[in-house]
């Protein structure tokens, strides 16, 4: 079976990702096979919406996206394989796609939904959660940072809420998801099989949206929110240095956990996520995905530090963390206090002139 699972019920397109032991990760035929079938039902009056999920093990749902498929970036960056290349390019320009599609696209975004994931489902006109949630932009954890658009689409939660997610890579449940901003309903896991059949049926969205359960706010702030004060007071300090020094300070238990999971993470992309974040708030999504290719040519072809490749601060990560599987990645710089201004500013720099940029025709 097709790693990707299309089929037309009535007016509704419906997709499944169809790739459960790896946890639906994105390949790169995944990633053309959407584009091809989005692009399709864009320009069929038939269709008038689409929905997507994910295929657990034991059946439907249970599990949405885990992101990109991380082994096949280790092993390109070793092999020099240009496709690469063409990953990133094409995972962006599918994540637009869906942030800019003209039909209702909603997203069921049942247990893990991470990198990848978020890429396909945040564009999505609704995005639906459970208690069975598992949302993360973990990226820092491999040395890389939060792209398919989480600069433009954390940037945009309340506060300093996407400083703290990008930098530390927090997983979180649906309804603290909601709260955030980054989902619109909490659904029972129980009802989605009968939610994705009246999907399938409904002669009209917005009659369908209606006879979603109604959203109640928590009885209480949900999850890592009970820290909503400290992060804005420890996550709006000007650099990565100044927020692990005011988590410190701060003394209480879960300060001191943050800050030490801060130093778990790539010290180098902490600081380039942390001006990511912050120069996408004044961006347009097409603006920010720009900058994310940039971002990740350098990542794997880190030129002005001499790193390419199988050398880089990403293929390093990624060895530690899927492939060895020591944890124990050799970060380099190996703290937060030895990344100065000059390692991270040409990570802004686009290898590319404005006209040939690979994301240029992105409006």
């Amino acid at each position: 079976m097709s790693d990707i699972v299309s089929e037309v019920s009535g007016e509704s397109g419906l997709i499944t990702l169809h790739r459960p032991r790896a946890l639906n990760a994105l390949s790169l035929g995944m990633i053309r096979e959407l584009t091809r079938v989005l692009l399709a039902w864009r320009d069929d009056p038939a269709i008038a919406r689409v929905a997507i999920r994910g295929q657990g093990r034991e059946g439907a749902f249970g599990a949405f996206c885990a992101g990109g498929d991380i082994r096949y970036f280790h092993q390109a960056a070793h092999a020099g394989d240009p496709s690469l290349e063409d990953f990133f390019t094409e995972e962006y320009t599918l994540n637009h796609l869906i942030h800019s599609y003209p039909k209702p696209y909603v997203a069921f975004m049942d247990g893990i939904v991470m990198g990848g994931g978020m890429g396909i489902s945040q564009g999505a006109r609704l995005r639906i959660v459970t208690e069975r949630t598992r949302m993360a932009m973990p990226e820092t954890n491999i040395g890389l940072f939060p792209d398919v658009g989480g600069g433009w689409f954390l940037g945009r939660c309340p506060g300093r809420i996407g400083e703290y997610l990008a930098l530390a890579g927090q997983v979180i449940g649906g309804e603290e998801a909601v709260a955030c901003g980054l989902a619109d309903r909490c659904v029972d896991s129980s009802s989605l099989d009968s939610l994705w059949a009246s999907f399938a049926q409904a002669a009209d969205f917005e009659a369908w949206q209606a006879t979603l359960p109604a959203v109640a706010p928590p009885a209480a702030m949900p999850g890592f929110l009970t820290h909503r004060a400290a992060i804005e007071r420890h996550f709006t300090q000007a650099t990565v240095v100044q927020i692990a020094q005011s988590l410190l300070s701060d003394g209480s238990d879960w300060a001191l956990q943050c800050e030490k999971t801060l130093r778990a993470r790539s010290p180098l992309m902490l600081h380039v996520v942390l001006e990511q974040v912050r120069r996408a708030r004044k961006m347009t999504l097409a603006e920010d995905l720009r900058m994310e290719r940039d971002l990740v040519r350098h990542c794997f072809d880190t030129v002005h530090l001499q790193r390419r490749g199988a050398s880089s601060e990403t293929v390093e990560g990624i060895r530690a963390l899927a492939v060895d599987k020591d944890h124990a990645p050799r970060w380099n710089p190996a703290r937060i206090e030895e990344v100065t201004r000059e390692m991270v500013e040409p990570f802004f720099d686009s290898p590319w002139p404005a006209h040939a940029h690979p994301l240029r025709a992105l409006a």
